[in-house]
């Protein structure tokens, strides 16, 4: 098609992405115009829509974008290290959005499941293992999602104190202990285990309920209360 040859500057108004957003609302957009947006510019014999497109036809996806590595990204021509991380940077202000209306939701906890819908979509992809807490007042509402930056359940004894400590902090009467797995198996390890069952003594001895350690995998969670082993 013509129009692809030409640049967005030369597209009549009401079809260029930004102009599109401010007069019909950011929700009439494609997948391409949002990331033509982001992207800004294009390259050489290339519009920002056409980079865009072709962005979407290689990942498909949002999250496929945000776990692909960087060197996956720079076969795109012209796309820099700047604009990759703008992009990036999008998709993960998306992923906290979703924690952040939990937060003001005053959400009831009832089950495993209600917190792996929330924090599943941020934490599914990570490359790295990484540890939340889902804070609770006495009728198991959220008070606050905390990131605990301390280690793996290998390294349980500092974890702990840090989980204790934040929690005390928010005057939770209870808390669900989440980290994922990056290799996607949410199966529990041993470590995992002997973690869940010293975190529940702590708890118990500091009075703060321990309700859950959920194991968020790819597309699954585990639940260690579901188990029986809390």
């Amino acid at each position: 098609m013509k129009i692809l040859k030409q640049s967005i500057k030369e597209w009549p108004s009401e079809d260029r992405p930004r102009e599109k957003l401010f007069k019909r609302g950011e929700h009439t957009l494609s997948d391409s115009e949002l990331i033509a947006i982001l992207l800004r510019s294009g390259v050489k014999g290339e519009s920002a829509i056409d980079l865009a497109r072709k962005i979407v036809k290689k990942f498909k996806t949002f999250r496929k974008m945000s776990s692909a590595d960087l060197s996956t990204w720079k076969e795109f021509k012209g796309l820099g290290i700047a604009k990759i991380a703008q992009l990036k940077a999008a998709i993960e202000i998306g992923r906290r959005f979703k924690e952040e209306e939990l937060r003001e939701s005053n959400l009831c906890v009832r089950s495993a499941g209600d917190v792996a819908e929330i924090l599943m979509p941020r934490m599914r992809d990570l490359k790295k293992e990484i540890f939340k807490v889902v804070s609770l007042n006495s009728r198991n509402r959220v008070i606050d999602i905390l990131e605990i930056t301390e280690g793996t359940v290998n390294q349980a004894n500092p974890i702990i104190r840090e989980i204790f400590q934040k929690a005390m902090q928010c005057f939770s009467s209870a808390i669900v202990c989440v980290h994922n797995h990056p290799s996607g198996d949410a199966n529990p390890s041993r470590a995992d285990k002997e973690f869940t069952r010293k975190l529940v003594t702590a708890g118990d001895v500091l009075q703060i309920k321990v309700f859950d350690h959920v194991i968020i995998g790819n597309e699954t969670y585990f639940s260690l209360a579901d188990a029986g082993i809390i």
